[in-house]
């Protein structure tokens, strides 16, 4: 038996030329993600972070996650320096660390608590997850750049992520315990 596509979108939605920028973001926000937060050190020995909703699986062997920055984001060229990393996956409480590593500047860090991992990154208290990360490969991706990372610890505990979809925070309607 053949079954034959049917597109569900009518043909006026689909892109023309000029590409249309906000519509493209705006569809890409229709796919829901978790929210991180990627934290290193600079080459004078401040920490540095961004939240970053760009965070996927790679490979279970070697043991590799990916993560992209703006390259206009001063984080970019920090994280480009090949230092070890961590990557904070966010529960759903965390709404304001998110915001807070999403603006520029170093102010993010006053007065926040935070440690040193076990590879020496920067941190955070609290997240769902952390991944201790040192860097595997480096890809352009457009205005973005590709950082593969190489997990060499993480941490974990139970709670519900914190999504980002369509321009905002959403929560899970349930979800089963960590086992």
């Amino acid at each position: 038996m053949t079954t034959a596509f049917c597109p569900s979108a009518p043909a006026e939605n689909l892109l023309s030329a000029p590409f249309d920028a906000r519509l493209f973001r705006r569809v890409l926000g229709l796919f829901p993600t978790g929210v991180t937060i990627v934290t290193t050190w600079d080459a004078d020995g401040r920490p540095v972070g961004a939240t970053v909703s760009s965070f996927n699986s790679v490979s279970l062997t070697p043991p590799l996650v990916l993560f992209s920055l703006a390259c206009e984001s001063a984080a970019c060229e920090v994280f480009s320096g090949g230092g070890p990393l961590a990557i904070h996956v966010l529960g759903h409480e965390q709404e304001a660390l998110s915001n807070r590593f999403a603006r520029g500047g170093a102010e993010k860090w006053a007065d926040l608590v935070y440690g040193t991992g076990e590879l020496g990154s920067p941190l955070l208290e609290g997240a769902l997850a952390t991944f201790e990360c040192v860097p595997y490969a480096r890809y352009p991706g457009g205005d973005h750049t590709i950082f593969v990372c190489e997990v060499r610890g993480l941490r974990f505990r139970d709670g519900e992520p914190l999504i980002f979809s369509g321009g905002r925070y959403r929560s899970l309607a349930s979800q089963e315990a960590f086992a």
